[in-house]
Parts: C-alpha cells; sequence; structure tokens
C-alpha cells in the first residue's frame, strides 16, 4: 500500500509540474576524457580544485560533470600507457556522454611514444568515434594540450606538442567536424600556472574550467550560407586551423570566408585587411566562440578609393547573407589605412577595430617622410593612387587616418591597437602615439598595448586572451564571470593562511563559525582586506586588523568571513552553498570587487556587485541590515587607470544604496588626502591592502555606522 501511495504521489507531482509547464529534465552529462591533467595531477586539493570538478561547481546540477582522467595516458593505441585500454576508458562509454571533452597527447610527445605519431590522426578518429557509436549526437570538443616548458627532449617535449600533435589534432577536428579548444595560447606567456612545467596548478585549472564553461553555454544560432548568391565563384575549399574555408570570387575580387563550427547569436564577423593567416591566434580564438571570419583582397591598394569601394560591396554582400550589420574590423600594418578610412566612413556599420602596429599617416609609411624608413616602391603606388603629383600635393595631402581623427572618435566604436614599442617601421612616434592621444582628447574611446622591446613584429600577442576579451565585449558575446558563482581554487599560504589549509578550507571555517553563531552584530564578507581583520579563524595566519578590531569591535558580536583573493563570484558561491543565515546578523559588511580588476570591465564587475547584494537581501532575513562598500579605495594615484576604474564602479553602484535595508558607502574621502592621493601611512605598496592604520580609519566607520543603522 505504501509503494502505491508513494507512485500516485510521484504522479501527482508530474502533474502538478505539468500544469505549472514545468518538465523534469535529466542533467546533461559531461565526460572529460584526458591524461594527469584532467585528473588533476599537481592540482591542491584535487577532488575539488581539477578543471572537472571545477567546471561542475561553475555549471550547477542542470549538468553532470565525470572526471575521466588518466595519468600517463595516450592517444595513441599503441603508446606506452594507451587511454582505450583504461577503465577509466570503458566507464566514459558507458555514462554515455552529451557532451565529451577529450585533452590527450601530452604523453603522446614523448620519444617513446612519437615515433608512432603517424597513427595519430587515425587513432583520434577512433577514439572520436567510439563515443559517437551510442550517441551520433554527442557534441565532441577537443582540447589543444597546454605546453609544457621542460627541456628534456626525451620527455614531453613541447617542440612536438607545438608543431606535430597540435597540427593534427586540428586535422581531425576537421575531418570530424569536431569543435575545438586552443588551451595551448591561454598558457603560453603564464609558465607559473604550470609549477612543475606540465601540470597546470589549481589556479591553471580554473583557466581551463572557466574557457571550457564559455563552450558549454555558448547558444547557436542556424547555419548560414554565405555562398548561394550566383555572383559568387567558389574557388577553393581547405583546412584553416581546424575550420572550413572557402576561396572565392565575388564581382570578380578574391575573398575568403571562414565557418565557425557554431554560430553564435546575432552571426558577429570579422573583415579581416591584409596578411591573411599571419599571427592568426585572434581569429581562431573568435571562431572558437562562433565567429565568421571574412577576408576581401585590397592589397596594394592603400586605403584608397577603390579599396573602400570593394569593401563597401563585400559588406553588403556579407550582411545581405545574413552576418551582423555590425562588423569587427582587424588590421596589421599597412592594413590600418583601409580599417580606419572604412570605419570613418562607415561608423554605424563598426562594432570594434583591432589594429595591430597600424599604419595611420602614408607619409610616414611608405613615405618615410620622417623617422621611418620607408619603402620607395610602395610609396610610389600611394602617390598614384591619392594622386599626388608634387610636393604641394603631398605637403596638403589628408587623406590618411591620422587626419580623420575627430570624425573617427565621433564614430563612436572601440578601438583597440597592439603595437611594438620599438617599431622601426611604423615608428609609433607618428602613427599610433598621435592618433590615441587625438582620439581619446576627442572623447573617443580607445586603449594601446605597447610592447616593450619589440619592433614591427611579430605582431599580436602569444596569448590573444586581451584583444579577444576587446572584441567579445565590443560585440556583447562576453561571459562576465563576475556574476557566474564559482568557488575559488586559491591554495597558496602566502594568502595568508596556514600551510595546506587552502580556500575550501578557509569557506569551512567560516561556515562553522557561523553554524555556531547565534544572533551576532556583524557579519563581514569579502576578500583578503576583510580577512585581515583576524577573528577566531583558526586557520589565518596573517592579521593587519587585530588592533583596529579590539578598539572598535570590543563590545560586539561578530565574525570574520573575508578570504584572500576572493571575487564577485566567490562569494557568490559562497553566499549560495554555505550557512552564513544561521549566524542571524544585525548587519552584513561587504567589501568585494577589486580582486576583480585584472579580468573584469567596470561594468562587468558593477553588475557582479549587484549580484551579490541580491543574493545577500535574499540569504538574510529581512531585519539584517546591508553595509555595502563595493571594493574599497584603491589606486594610490587619482589620475591612474585603476582609480578611474574605482570611480566607474562606484558610480554604477551608488543607486543600490536607494534599496530598502542596504546603507551604500564609498571611502575614497577617509583614506585620501586633499589632493586625492591614498594616504600611504594607510596603505600597504601596492595601494590596495590596508595597513593597521587603514583598519582603524575603516573599523570606526562601520562602528559609528553600524549604531546608526541599527538604531
Amino acid at each position: 500500500m505504501i509503494g502505491k501511495q508513494l507512485i500516485l504521489l510521484i504522479l501527482g507531482l508530474f502533474s502538478i509540474a505539468e500544469s505549472m509547464g514545468t518538465t523534469f529534465q535529466d542533467p546533461i552529462k559531461i565526460a572529460c576524457v584526458g591524461n594527469s591533467i584532467t585528473y588533476g595531477s599537481g592540482v591542491a586539493n584535487r577532488e575539488k580544485n581539477a578543471y572537472p570538478e571545477q567546471l561542475q561547481s561553475m555549471l550547477g546540477n542542470t549538468y553532470q560533470v565525470r572526471n575521466f582522467g588518466v595519468s600517463g595516458s595516450t592517444l595513441l593505441k599503441n603508446g606506452d600507457r594507451p587511454y582505450i585500454e583504461t577503465e577509466a576508458y570503458s566507464n566514459a562509454l558507458e555514462f554515455k556522454p552529451d557532451v565529451v571533452f577529450i585533452k590527450l597527447g601530452t604523453n603522446d610527445s614523448k620519444l617513446s611514444n612519437r615515433i608512432h605519431l603517424d597513427n595519430f590522426e587515425g587513432d583520434y578518429i577512433d577514439l572520436i568515434n567510439s563515443f559517437k557509436k551510442d550517441n551520433r549526437n554527442a557534441r565532441i570538443i577537443l582540447l589543444l594540450p597546454v605546453p609544457a616548458f621542460t627541456s628534456d627532449t626525451t620527455r614531453i617535449w613541447n617542440e612536438v606538442i607545438k608543431n606535430k600533435i597540435t597540427p593534427i589534432t586540428r586535422t581531425v577536428a576537421y575531418k570530424t567536424n569536431s569543435e575545438v579548444l586552443d588551451l595551448y595560447q591561454l598558457f603560453i606567456d603564464q609558465p607559473g600556472l604550470l609549477p612543475d612545467k606540465i601540470h597546470p596548478s589549481s589556479l591553471g585549472a580554473t583557466v581551463i574550467a572557466k574557457r571550457i564553461y564559455e563552450a558549454v553555454i555558448q547558444n547557436e544560432i542556424g547555419k548560414i550560407d554565405i555562398l548561394k548568391s550566383k555572383e559568387v565563384k567558389v574557388l577553393e575549399t581547405g583546412n584553416f586551423y581546424g575550420y572550413d574555408l572557402t576561396d572565392f570570387e565575388y564581382k570578380g575580387i578574391t575573398c575568403k570566408v571562414v565557418k565557425p563550427k557554431k554560430v553564435a547569436p546575432g552571426a558577429p564577423w570579422v573583415l579581416r585587411a591584409r596578411f591573411w593567416g599571419h599571427e592568426p591566434q585572434t581569429d581562431i580564438a573568435l571562431l572558437e566562440r562562433g565567429f565568421h571570419i571574412a577576408y576581401c583582397d585590397v592589397a596594394n591598394l592603400f586605403g584608397g578609393p577603390e579599396a573602400l569601394k570593394r569593401w563597401d560591396r563585400f559588406y553588403g554582400f556579407m550582411t545581405q547573407a545574413g552576418l551582423s550589420k555590425k562588423v569587427v574590423l582587424e588590421g596589421m600594418s599597412r592594413g590600418g589605412l583601409i580599417i580606419y578610412n572604412w570605419a570613418e566612413k562607415n561608423s554605424e556599420k563598426v562594432a570594434c577595430v583591432y589594429a595591430d602596429a597600424p599604419v595611420l599617416d602614408g607619409k610616414s609609411w611608405p613615405g618615410g617622410l620622417w623617422k621611418g624608413k620607408g619603402s620607395a616602391a610602395d610609396w610610389e603606388v600611394f602617390k598614384t593612387i591619392y594622386g599626388l603629383k608634387s610636393e604641394k600635393d603631398i605637403a596638403d595631402f589628408k587623406g590618411n587616418p591620422i587626419h580623420k581623427i575627430k570624425s573617427i572618435a565621433q564614430g563612436g566604436f572601440p578601438m583597440m591597437h597592439v603595437c611594438g614599442a620599438a617599431d622601426e617601421v611604423v615608428p609609433i612616434e607618428e602613427n599610433t602615439k598621435p592618433f590615441e592621444e587625438a582620439i581619446k582628447a576627442n572623447g573617443g574611446t580607445i586603449s594601446v598595448i605597447y610592447k616593450e622591446g619589440v619592433g614591427h613584429h611579430p605582431h599580436s600577442l602569444e596569448n590573444p586572451t586581451p584583444i579577444v576579451d576587446f572584441i567579445l565585449s565590443a560585440t556583447h558575446q562576453k561571459v562576465n564571470f563576475a556574476q557566474i558563482p564559482a568557488p575559488s581554487a586559491e591554495f597558496r599560504s602566502a594568502a595568508g593562511w596556514k600551510e595546506g589549509k587552502g580556500w575550501w578550507a578557509q569557506a569551512n571555517d567560516i561556515d562553522s563559525l557561523c553554524l555556531a553563531s547565534k544572533e551576532i552584530d556583524l557579519l563581514l564578507i569579502g576578500n583578503s582586506i576583510t580577512q585581515g581583520w583576524g577573528g577566531n579563524r583558526p586557520n589565518v595566519t596573517y592579521a593587519p586588523g587585530k588592533e583596529a578590531a579590539e578598539l572598535y569591535f570590543k563590545d560586539l558580536n561578530w565574525v570574520g568571513a573575508g578570504i584572500s583573493g576572493d571575487r564577485t563570484q566567490h562569494i557568490l558561491y559562497r553566499l549560495n552553498n554555505g550557512n552564513y543565515e544561521a549566524a542571524r546578523p544585525n548587519m552584513v559588511v561587504l567589501a568585494i570587487g577589486v580582486n576583480n580588476f585584472g579580468d573584469n570591465s567596470a561594468d562587468e564587475i558593477a553588475n557582479g556587485i549587484r549580484k551579490v547584494l541580491e543574493v545577500t537581501k535574499k540569504k538574510f532575513s529581512a531585519r539584517t541590515k546591508i553595509m555595502l562598500f563595493g571594493p574599497l579605495p584603491t589606486g594610490l594615484d587619482p589620475s591612474s587607470d585603476r582609480r578611474k576604474k574605482y570611480n566607474k564602479i562606484h558610480d554604477l553602484i551608488k543607486h543600490l544604496g536607494n534599496e530598502k535595508n542596504v546603507f551604500y558607502y564609498n571611502l575614497i574621502n577617509e583614506f585620501s588626502n586633499e589632493k586625492g592621493f591614498l594616504k600611504s601611512h594607510l596603505f600597504s605598496q601596492d595601494g590596495i591592502h590596508l595597513l593597521p592604520e587603514g583598519y582603524k580609519v575603516w573599523g570606526k566607520f562601520i562602528r559609528d555606522n553600524y549604531f546608526i543603522a541599527t538604531k
């Protein structure tokens, strides 16, 4: 009888859910297949911090992520430890995943295995097909190996990873129509994230987890058939780093387009000028994220009238085919002339401009009239294109981007330049430097990365993340990790913790204190600055605010819930998964956001803070008041970019103080002098962390306003 009642109850629940428009759905199953890096070797607290585990925490209960990594395993069937012979492989197949991430190839670079690399492609295709056997719709995503910084060429060797295994993997992706994520570029400039030169640390695992998260949640729209027009003459098709490349003619002009595996919403695209395929890392990263990459030949037209006409026609063709009405313009070197001359006339059609060592004044290059070397042959072509027949014509010529700055700035599109500071071909003093200054003076938005000691080459960045993030933000494609709940993988004792007591231990300590406390006065939530108050935390070793706490909180019952390194997303995770409400605080103090500065824009950080406040209000009872500080003052110099970012964040969150039970404060006046500089006796040299005297200022402010707010 009990069993029958249970069945009826379950059926009733389904009926109620159906009537409410709710459906019960199995979680999407994700298998992480790989070697020791997937398993989590070298990762502190592997069971929590290996990248599959971090991915699970970020994705939540609608996904089921399983770690099928096996240390030392090879993709090669005749390698020394073939993955397909492991129990984990059998378990992964039995799991019947909806999504499979494969990260193999590192161990195949060993001398004992690389002699069999002729079999790598076929073995990889077989592995993919084995997961497709029971689920032909399974989404297969190949993860390129991270770089190895080792020197023993008989063991795991980066030259083989970079020049053999990675290209073969891309070929496999092309032939099987599998997706591919380039993890190599994310680590190539960060050897510190691989302490043993092979395995990412727990913080390195976070980098992988975040990139995979982006891929998992990436939305897509239907495929776009760009080449259906009768005016198109297909010349050749091929493989562009794992993606479909088509060379074609449109109205007699040579063009190219590379299609992504999944088209992102809005159908974003890049129109690249000149030097197709040179330093392609940015283009590849955008293809991964659903952008089309296109090219229309305007070689040796130096941004002149004919070049503009070609791009006008090509833009119309591409947008009529279904791509976004706003295009990303990418130009290297002389490509700067066409991207800016076209953008100046078509600002409403431009999403953003990425210019790399761009020529902005033809008199600089190819003219070579000043500091630059110039090119005599190209200068003659340039003069012919623009009808410059005399010295007076040259002196009066105003057809370069450098002459159109006011109009370009008024176009409203953001710009990014990447330049070698020692460029002798296209000197920055004659091109980007004056352009940058004038754009800003005219109200335009431009950011520039100057590569110290670098000449005209190499273009781009080994790790193109800053460029990619700029383009993703401009096209509204960027994932804001500041508002996605996630645990931290911080583990270092340098964070002010006892050795071996990483982020999870700190989070557990705080949770235990909250569960053991009843009706407290203050719950201080934040990062290392908040952690610095000390209190009853058993595994915190550095508490510069202890004296201030004893002075200003001596008659208050309080709990310090700050964890070094925390960002808004970590606070969100702790609030969602902790038991902080058990302490029933009269006042919650929120000071968070400064650790987001490196990865997030001011808008993203402000949105993260809004989300933290929203969750905080839901977490605690209506009687709990909230003191919102956002990030505490930072940026020693009031004119610094850091201070400007701080000011913008506070401009974006100050209205939150209008909400019920929320008291917003900006402490910049308390911590700075009459000229706006942060007071040196209150801050450490980084302009972020408080010294003991700084805690006294903050402590007095909290105490005074606590009694005002809780009257």
